[in-house]
């Protein structure tokens, strides 16, 4: 079955509350540019659920990429079962979130970022981020 099949009536990873085609699969399958930092955020979120490595190289600023793997992302997202996303604050370009998830050992993890984005031909991309 299609993976865009898989997604019908499901509710979006990013715990918007809404279902995903009308939520980050906007972005993730219909090619649609993230609007805000934040929805950009919350789409990356649901791209490492659904181990979309390209949409999440594609969405981070061209001079950051040369410090990102395809390979790596994809392995570090599909070795963790996502959870769920909390914000914690945004503004205009940054976003500070607690990511929950289980690692390959089943142990239950935070990740915490404070991250930044830049608006830059017509999108937001991710920048880079601060963690604890």
């Amino acid at each position: 079955m299609e993976k865009s099949k898989l997604m019908e009536n499901k509710k979006c990873f990013c715990d918007a509350g809404l279902l995903f085609e009308n939520c980050c699969g906007l972005y993730l399958q219909n090619n649609q540019k993230a609007p805000t930092a934040l929805a950009l955020m919350r789409s990356r979120y649901s791209a490492y659920a659904t181990h979309n490595a390209d949409y999440l190289l594609e969405t981070t600023h061209i001079s950051e990429r040369k410090y990102y793997s395809k390979a790596e992302i994809l392995k570090w997202a599909e070795s963790n079962k996502w959870q769920q996303l909390e914000i914690l604050s945004f503004t205009e370009t940054t976003v500070e979130f607690k990511a929950y998830f289980l690692d390959s050992n089943k142990k239950q993890q935070i990740h915490y970022e404070f991250s930044t984005f830049k608006f830059e031909n017509n999108a937001w991309f991710y920048v880079d981020g601060k963690f604890e």
